[in-house]
């Protein structure tokens, strides 16, 4: 099956494949939609430059530009912000994928696609995951930059895994965010413009400043968000410290964001393709 999609979305006429399970058949369609978007992200620079070029571009601007200005209690600020960064990288990174739901939908390949015996949701299941390996990139570019101009974690080989593993189920519930919203979009263009939710929520957090600098009524809101209680666990498993709740929460947060979204976003995208 693998083989029979891959030569279709190359135009080739197939002779239908033998009787697979339908399970064996959701899996070899997601593996093809996979291989459709990380070949994407290999020929398209935009997204390279996306992926590569702007956490180092975030890294030195906040850590050069208005590093001296901010001071953290008990840490210095480059191992404060490094975790908020990847975090902050993954909103930008998810808008991709955001366009690229509504390109599929509203450009004649989900017609294509129906013509096919594939999964409908394998389209979806192709974007998260190339977003998802996207956003793997930009971690490791970002602490390769952070190591590089001061950066000096704490945390032991179980706490970058713990951190690593936060930081995944992160991902992975922010871009199936992401095709909801391109399922949603009616247009390539209104797909920009409601990507840039995905952009701006990470800012609202304690990914660049301590919350205990904000006024009041924001800080409580802040400090409770989904993403704030993310990057603190991340961040503290980075450095070496205890995480507290802030991990057990996290996990409880981003699981459940991510099936709801995963949901929607299927049910959406096949009313938007069968409409």
């Amino acid at each position: 099956m693998t083989q029979t999609l891959s030569r279709e979305l190359e135009g080739e006429q197939i002779p239908d494949a033998p009787s697979r399970s339908s399970f064996a058949l959701a899996l070899s369609d997601c593996r093809v939609l996979v291989a459709r978007n990380v070949k994407h992200i290999a020929r398209n620079p935009e997204m390279l430059i996306q992926a590569v070029s702007l956490p180092i571009v975030l890294l030195l601007l906040f850590r050069f530009m208005f590093g001296g200005a901010i001071t953290v209690p008990g840490m210095a600020y480059i191992d404060y912000l490094v975790p908020g960064l990847v975090a902050v990288s993954v909103g930008f990174n998810s808008t991709t994928t955001v366009v690229g739901v509504a390109s599929d939908l509203t450009q004649g390949l989900v017609e294509r696609f129906r013509s096919m015996p594939m999964v409908g949701s394998a389209v979806l299941v192709g974007h998260v995951v190339a977003g998802v390996l996207r956003s793997l990139l930009s971690l490791v570019v970002m602490v390769a930059g952070g190591l590089a101009v001061g950066f000096r974690p704490a945390g032991g080989v179980l706490g970058w895994l713990g951190a690593i593993g936060l930081l995944t189920l992160f991902a992975t519930g922010v871009f199936w965010l992401a095709t909801l919203l391109g399922s949603i979009a009616k247009t390539v263009e209104g797909a920009g413009g409601l990507g840039m939710i995905l952009v701006f929520v990470p800012y609202a957090t304690s990914a660049l400043v301590p919350t205990a600098s904000m006024p009041s009524v924001l800080r409580v809101v802040v400090e409770n968000q989904p993403v704030t209680v993310l990057i603190d666990a991340v961040r503290a498993l980075m450095n070496g410290t205890a995480p507290g709740s802030d991990a057990w929460l996290a996990l409880a947060w981003w699981a459940g964001i991510t099936v709801l979204a995963a949901y929607f976003a299927v049910r959406k995208f096949q009313q938007r393709s069968q409409g």
